[in-house]
């Protein structure tokens, strides 16, 4: 555990008071998919491999019946956690870290809150591509532009020739 504690970035510590196997592996499967990993760890196991690790902070969090929340993506065990937490009342959020900071229940919240690390990858993917289109449009405007004031030139000066023809006629 204490090497899993120096590779990770966020760690969610949750009550599980009355958590049945179904549901535990229900948690399980949605941190998972979010791109965590859920361990039952004895607390005082827990409380030695905080120990020189940046989650050092979160040893008064381990008493009780407890659960780890834990990815590498700050955002991803957390917003996992909260919202199984939202549907079910046995699991209880009750601390975690984010790197050396210690947060309180309202602190995982807010952190499940702000967008995973994919989601803003691709909005500054979004970002970055938008000026590019806009200077692609910009650059090839004023020669689509030429191109109708030609056209249209061009379709005048064909016009004139049989309006020519028409009059003298």
């Amino acid at each position: 555990m204490n090497a899993v504690f120096k590779d990770t970035s966020v760690v969610v510590v949750a009550h599980n008071t009355g958590l049945v196997a179904a549901q535990s592996a229900d948690f399980r499967r949605k941190v998972k998919e979010a791109g965590g990993t859920v361990r039952v760890v004895k607390n005082n196991l827990a409380k030695l491999a905080l120990k020189n690790t940046e989650f050092e902070g979160l040893t008064p969090l381990f008493t009780g019946p407890t659960i780890l929340a834990y990815s590498k993506d700050p955002v991803a065990a957390a917003k996992a956690t909260a919202a199984f937490a939202k549907t079910n009342d046995k699991l209880v959020v009750i601390g975690g870290g984010l790197g050396t900071s210690v947060l309180d229940a309202k602190g995982v919240k807010a952190l499940a809150d702000l967008p995973s690390l994919d989601e803003l990858r691709a909005k500054l993917i979004g970002l970055l591509n938008a000026p590019a289109t806009k200077i692609a449009r910009t650059v090839a405007e004023p020669g689509a532009k030429l191109a109708r004031v030609i056209q249209a030139k061009a379709s005048q000066a064909g016009a004139a020739p049989e309006a020519a023809e028409a009059e003298s006629a």
